[in-house]
């Protein structure tokens, strides 16, 4: 299905109006920035836990463990396997739970079951979305202290107006900026780069460690100490959804040629380099990444550092919006204040409430937990816990979605479970720690989530339970018609074939009919994009009536107006300035009975009555809407 001219997805639009070239430099800037920073951090979590004796069989066994990582969950998993998994072009949790969902559409139970994981792996992200900023920022920061002592009392509040400032240009657009991404996101991996290959140079047998054998030699040998720094090696493929979530904007092959022509070859050399570093130095573990640098290179480092590590920030903060207005759409949030920050990119949003309170969090972490190092114990849980999800849903999608055999199946997945529930296990250890945090956001959110469609699917039903049949209801009000009145009437109704509440306001007290009148349902999709061609659906009911569905994708603008156009030629001449748009303001009354814990109908009746007006969700001229409210008891 093929996104209308106006619908096209995000910042970079589409293959065939970028060249391939621009499309992985913009690769490189927004889906690589997070695994990118993760060099300042990683490999001093594992030396610095205290769990791993310093010796030179063990930097060469943990060098080993790194590089199979990456190999095995971003090269094998994610490039190779899950980049296949497109849902009609677009990536991430979302468009994967929408691919599963459909593909075990005949087993409702299943369905039900994986739409449930499948939200709450996206509500971790969120979490995942506090800690990164944090953690990046405050690592690159961190490294004034190696410049001298002195700074370790600004790095939080230098970090604290970093970020700030950061959230602060949000509502300005990203696109003036965002071009400077990739290129600054290739200085830096060149930076690391040349960092680590300075370093290879002088102990060039460290590369040997990429030879499997060491990292099986040291788990051998090491079992119960590989299980518990798993929680930090995981670090080091922090970042690694991202390549599946921003599919949409970049295309496959983008995504694959910058990972396998600068990203792992740069993270590589980086590595090994601390490797080298570490068996030369082993003092040098308190801050192995800034310490490869000589003294006249830790400033500039410090501060393309700070780049890098906000451009990562950055990406993650698009995402959120991103990810926001799409749950949004499938009916699991309610509306909130969608701004486009650019005329020409659709993909360019802004979500104020999303914003601030993803700012009000991550300053929370960073004075909560004041160090980087602190903070990696927060950081890991909820990024592994999405990854089981995205192997669990990857199953469902080529077993039942592209009818795979089942050992096939079992085998492809079968051993990324592994490999994820192995890491996952071991940042458990972490809860106590500072893991709680990330699960408690994405515990808390997931609550209003699945309050929010409970209380819309509860509120449904008591519509539906008092709604008439609107065909019928025509044919009665047409035996004595009300008077006619010049221009269009457009009422909003949740279901097709029902009369809107609005409407029986509006023949109540004004006791007229407009000449034309169309009753429109929006409906959202689990599909990324619904094209112009298939946007809409009219039906005539006689009278000068229509009964006329919207179909969007949850990635679509919602844009009533616009899509009504397509009416004109087809019986109905719509005009701008005599059209008036009708919608129901229900005010929703929670009553002890069945339905919803009392809490939980007093949260959803609160969302309910703070969600942004339909009226500005739907893009409809606020000079031609008139509302008409009632109460619902659920």
């Amino acid at each position: 299905m093929d996104p209308g001219a106006s619908d096209v997805p995000g910042q970079f639009v589409s293959a065939s109006k970028s060249s391939l070239a621009a499309l992985t430099l913009g690769a490189i800037g927004v889906v690589y920035g997070d695994i990118g920073t993760s060099v300042l951090y990683a490999m001093k979590e594992v030396f610095g836990s205290g769990h791993v004796p310093f010796t030179a069989d063990n930097v060469y066994g943990i060098l080993s463990i790194f590089f199979w990582t990456l190999t095995v969950i971003v090269s094998i998993k994610y490039v190779v396997l899950v980049l296949r998994a497109d849902n009609h072009g677009e990536g991430g949790l979302v468009a994967m739970l929408a691919l599963a969902s459909q593909s075990v559409k005949h087993r409702p139970e299943l369905r039900r079951m994986l739409l449930v994981v499948g939200i709450f792996g996206t509500c971790l992200f969120y979490g995942d979305g506090v800690i990164t900023p944090a953690i990046s920022v405050l690592s690159a920061v961190e490294g004034l202290e190696v410049i001298s002592p002195t700074f370790k009392r600004y790095v939080i509040p230098i970090t604290l107006v970093i970020l700030f400032g950061l959230f602060f240009v949000q509502k300005r657009g990203t696109a003036g900026i965002g071009k400077f991404f990739g290129p600054i996101t290739v200085v830096w991996f060149a930076a690391i780069a040349l960092l680590g290959v300075s370093h290879i140079v002088e102990h060039p047998a460290i590369l040997w460690a990429i030879s499997p054998h060491y990292a099986l030699g040291f788990i051998w040998n090491n079992p119960g100490t590989t299980f518990i720094i798993l929680g930090a090696v995981v670090l080091c493929v922090t970042g690694g959804e991202a390549l599946y979530a921003d599919m949409g904007h970049f295309g496959k092959k983008p995504i694959r040629l910058a990972w396998f022509s600068i990203v792992m070859p740069a993270l590589t050399l980086n590595y090994f380099g601390q490797g080298a570093l570490l068996l030369a130095e082993p003092e040098a573990v308190k801050n192995p990444f800034f310490m490869m640098a000589p003294d006249w290179a830790l400033l500039p480092l410090v501060g393309l550092a700070t780049m890098a590590t906000v451009i990562a920030s950055q990406a993650l903060i698009s995402g959120a919006f991103s990810v926001t207005k799409q749950v949004i759409q499938l009916g699991y949030l309610p509306r909130l204040q969608v701004t486009h920050t650019s005329v020409k990119d659709t993909g360019q949003i802004y979500l104020p409430f999303v914003n601030w309170g993803l700012f009000v969090a991550i300053v929370l972490a960073v004075v909560m937990f004041k160090s980087s190092s602190n903070l990696a114990a927060a950081y890991g849980i909820a990024v592994c816990t999405d990854m089981l999800i995205t192997t669990v849903l990857t199953f469902y999608v080529i077993r039942y979605g592209w009818k795979y055999p089942l050992w096939l199946c079992v085998a492809a997945t079968g051993f990324f479970f592994v490999v994820d529930f192995a890491f996952w296990a071991s940042n458990l250890l972490k809860l106590f720690d500072g893991g709680w945090f990330p699960l408690a956001i994405g515990g808390a959110i997931f609550t209003l989530m699945m309050t929010w469609k409970d209380g819309r699917r509860l509120l449904n039903e008591k519509l539906r339970a008092d709604a008439l049949d609107l065909s019928s209801f025509l044919e009665a009000v047409f035996v004595s018609p009300p008077a006619r009145v010049e221009g269009t009437a457009v009422f909003l109704t949740s279901d097709v074939g029902t009369v809107p509440n609005a409407l029986l306001h509006n023949l109540k007290h004004n006791k007229v009919l407009h000449t034309s009148n169309l009753f429109v349902t929006v409906k959202n999709h689990e599909l990324p994009w619904i094209g112009m061609d298939k946007r809409l659906q009219i039906e005539s009911l006689g009278h000068d009536c229509w009964q006329v569905v919207i179909h969007y994708g949850f990635k679509n603008d919602p844009d009533v107006p616009k899509a009504l156009e397509q009416i004109k030629g087809r019986g109905c001449e719509l005009e701008a300035m005599t059209t008036s748009y009708f919608l129901s303001r229900d005010t929703v009354v929670p009553t002890l009975g069945e339905g919803m814990a009392p809490w939980r109908e007093k949260l959803f009746a609160q969302m309910h009555h703070n969600a942004s007006a339909a009226a500005d969700f739907l893009n409809l001229p606020n000079n031609s809407v008139v509302e008409l409210g009632s109460k619902i008891e659920i």
